[in-house]
């Protein structure tokens, strides 16, 4: 009875194996499985290409700009081209300098932003003119990022400057902006110094009233 039993066992197993290799199910659980490996191939061709994007995304850093602020940009630089004239002396030749200072000059009229080498040579700058803006919106934080983001294009592209140690003057609206913006557009800044001049006694009091 009992090796009847396992006969019987055995058939039945033997017949639902024929059954799963012949079923309908287990030819789309195939498919399935070809689908995910397909879409798991598509996800690392497009890892790979990432990195090329990235670098694409570098070389056109200009692009960030607002349209109106790159178009008056263009007009400076074609009035500049215009008015230069023979018998000026040749410039001197670009080195480059990974390691560089930022001027940040913030007062209430205005915003100026200076980047220097070690040795206090102008590399780039930018003031609020520059770009565009007149009147109060000169002082505004969203004219100190535009401001210092023109500034951090110049000096990347021409000399390579890398990091930066930022020196903050004055008490305007953009002088955090300022700083922040700098960090973001690629400079990496390894110390915040304020050097805003502060009164030691301050002024001289008036002389009392005669009645």
């Amino acid at each position: 009875m009992a090796e009847e039993k396992k006969d019987i066992k055995k058939e039945e197993k033997a017949e639902e194996k024929e059954v799963k290799e012949t079923s309908p199910v287990s030819d789309t659980k195939k498919e399935e499985t070809q689908e995910i490996k397909d879409k798991k191939e598509e996800k690392e061709e497009k890892l790979d290409l990432e990195p090329e994007k990235e670098s694409k995304k570098k070389e056109t850093y200009d692009d960030e700009l607002p349209d109106d602020i790159k178009k008056k940009l263009e007009e400076r630089k074609n009035d500049k081209s215009a008015n230069k004239k023979k018998g000026r002396k040749k410039r001197k030749e670009k080195t480059r300098t990974e390691v560089g200072k930022a001027y940040v000059k913030a007062t209430y009229n205005n915003t100026i932003v200076t980047l220097t080498d070690l040795n206090g040579n102008v590399l780039s700058w930018a003031s609020a003119g520059v770009a565009g803006f007149k009147g109060p919106k000169k002082a505004t934080s969203y004219a100190a990022q535009i401001i210092s983001k023109i500034a951090c294009i110049k000096a990347r592209e021409d000399y390579g400057l890398k990091d930066v140690s930022v020196f903050v003057s004055g008490v305007g609206t953009g002088r955090e902006s300022a700083v922040r913006s700098l960090n973001a557009n690629g400079l990496n800044v390894t110390s915040i110094k304020d050097i805003t001049p502060i009164p030691h006694n301050g002024c001289r009091p008036k002389k009392p009233r005669r009645v």
